[in-house]
């Protein structure tokens, strides 16, 4: 991965990114086109006037002065139009190459492992796939054309004045020796200002995105102040960063504009000497007082154009560092799903989040297919865990995971996750209508499907009588509905997605009692000759499995029905005794 830091420029990172413009080389090749056209014709005016006045001003001849001003005007319109079609293409290159690059990082980013989700702030991934490369849009529009037309012109714009005056044109030229050396620290110091712009900028986003998700507990502990005090903090770094890049800008523009009268001034000085000695014409310093001016003109500007430049390599250093970023899940599985039955192995599975802090240990067990299974253990034992592994979403260290004698990661991935539905404790759900969150825009579900589906788990009345019915918006995180009703929802989704193994992560754990026996009914539609694994907080709502495997510390330390493990008077029977007996006192 290249980097751009401290560098002014960095070739390799440019290469890169001119690589988004390939699909659309032709309308690059004609802005750039354009550009040159542009260059050349910001010199046709200077030079008209300079002719105007020494053959048809000075002789007074009106009829020639006339059509002199219609060629000028006409020249003025044809630039317009030119320029019109150089900024439109410009910025549709630019809209183009970043909606490639914004649809690339999406589906890298949607393809991570869980456990990069885990260490990555939401809010700086919201900075990389939305603003960040919004900046790099401003490459195309305001940055590499432009810059390349602009130095076409300032490269013309000299030719001409040595041409026309050579003598004349290095008087003019004296100061321009102070505007390369201003212009060289300027870039330097606002590209550490931008490069902290842009760093502010994500954890401004950050803060924004964690505390206005979690702002019950913000409120709830009374937390108003001290985070409005964070924020502030964060907001005074964020505005610092840009008073630095206002300081640069102005110091930088006066010079320019210093050393642009000092230029203009020289050649009045020295061009009125040389009119008065007839080495030069008065047509001659008109022209020159033009050429002074778009000479510096798209030297100040360069700097905008070149902190676009250095804007966008900034921010695609920082995409590019997630496009590089290895974290998906490897899909070497070439085994379809579709003849597999849902016998499931774990064989001496050990499985650590860091390092070798062991999360599960050498863990085995069977399941045959529909048969049901219950795990229960205190918070932390490794329930949660062994299912993650078995979706592959994390990977394992040690051991082997088998369906129906495959292992897993002969298991092509997406059939893999296919065949499995998982409810979990905290159901998400879009800011979208009831059905789209059922159907996940499937287009093999239908709506008959999913009310048909709704009223075998029993949520069909209360989605009936919502505003609209099955179009009702949930809005974000389903926030228009209960827990239980959120959960009743998440039933629906893995029931109709007809899965051959369902996990149902505790699913029971946050709700209230009424809620608990419309979920008990859908548990059981839901597991009925379907390979299931729960993961129970509940006891209540496992008596009816095949078995229970009982975890503690990341090991099975217990094996059997709801009554062979009481009869037991071990692990099981201390939790039921906990949730039960201590309950009826």
């Amino acid at each position: 991965m290249a980097n751009v830091s401290g560098k002014a420029f960095d070739y390799s990172l440019f290469k890169r990114i001119m690589t988004y413009v390939n699909p659309y080389q032709r309308m690059f090749y004609i802005t750039a086109i354009l550009s040159v056209v542009l260059a050349i014709i910001a010199l046709v005016r200077p030079l008209l006037i300079q002719y105007t006045i020494d053959n048809y001003i000075k002789a007074l001849d009106e009829k020639g002065l006339y059509w002199m001003t219609i060629l000028l005007i006409g020249f003025l319109i044809l630039e317009t139009i030119f320029q019109y079609f150089f900024t439109l293409l410009g910025n549709l290159l630019g809209q183009n190459v970043i909606k490639d690059l914004r649809n690339q990082t999406f589906e890298h980013v949607v393809n991570f492992k869980l456990n990069y989700f885990d260490k990555t702030p939401i809010g700086q991934l919201v900075t990389r796939t939305v603003s960040d490369i919004e900046t790099i849009a401003e490459m195309f529009s305001d940055g590499i054309l432009n810059i390349i037309g602009d130095l076409l012109k300032i490269f013309a714009v000299l030719i001409c004045m040595f041409y026309i005056n050579w003598d004349l044109a290095l008087i003019t030229l004296i100061p321009m020796p102070i505007l390369f050396i201003a212009t060289s620290i300027f870039k330097k110091a606002i590209k550490k200002a931008f490069k902290d712009v842009r760093e502010q900028v994500s954890r401004l986003n950050t803060f924004v995105q964690e505390h206005i998700t979690g702002m019950s507990i913000v409120q709830i502990f009374n937390r108003e102040e001290v985070e409005m005090a964070a924020f502030s903090e964060i907001n005074k770094k964020h505005r610092a960063a840009h008073i630095r890049t206002v300081w640069a800008y102005s110091i930088f523009f006066p010079v320019v504009e210093i050393l642009s009268a000092m230029s203009l001034a020289f050649m009045v000085w020295y061009g009125f000497n040389e009119v008065a000695l007839k080495y030069a014409t008065a047509g001659e310093i008109f022209s020159f007082t033009f050429f002074i001016y778009m000479l510096y003109k798209p030297i100040r500007q360069l700097a905008d154009r070149f902190n676009s430049l250095q804007m966008g390599m900034v921010s695609s250093e920082r995409v590019f560092k997630v496009l590089d970023t290895i974290s998906t899940t490897e899909n070497k599985g070439h085994q379809s799903t579709q003849h597999l039955k849902g016998n499931i192995e774990f064989k001496n599975v050990s499985f650590a989040y860091i390092n070798e802090d062991w999360v599960l240990k050498n863990i085995s067990f069977k399941i045959n297919k529909g048969e049901s299974i219950a795990l229960v253990g205190a918070t932390g034992a490794g329930k949660s865990s062994i299912i993650n592994l078995l979706g592959r979403y994390y990977e394992i260290n040690k051991g082997e995971i088998l369906i129906d004698n495959i292992n897993i990661d002969d298991i092509d991935l997406p059939e893999l996750r296919k065949m499995m539905s998982i409810v979990l404790q905290d159901v998400f759900l879009f800011s979208d209508t009831i059905l789209n969150n059922i159907t996940l825009y499937s287009t093999t579900i239908s709506e008959e499907t999913v009310i048909k589906a709704a009223k075998k788990i029993g949520a069909h009345d209360f989605i009936s009588q919502l505003p609209l019915g099955y179009q009702y918006d949930v809005k974000e995180r389903g926030a228009m509905l209960s827990v239980g009703q959120r959960q009743l929802i998440s039933f629906i989704r893995a029931y109709v997605h007809q899965p051959e193994i369902l996990i149902l992560d505790e699913a029971t754990s946050s709700i209230d009692s009424e809620s608990e026996e419309l979920i008990k009914h859908a548990t059981n539609v839901l597991t009925k000759n379907r390979t299931s694994i729960i993961v129970a907080h509940r006891l209540s709502t496992i008596k009816n499995v095949d078995r229970i495997l009982v975890i503690d510390k990341g090991e099975i330390v217990e094996e059997g029905s709801h009554q062979e493990l009481l009869k037991k008077n071990g692990f099981y029977k201390k939790l039921y005794d906990y949730q039960f007996v201590s309950q009826n006192e």
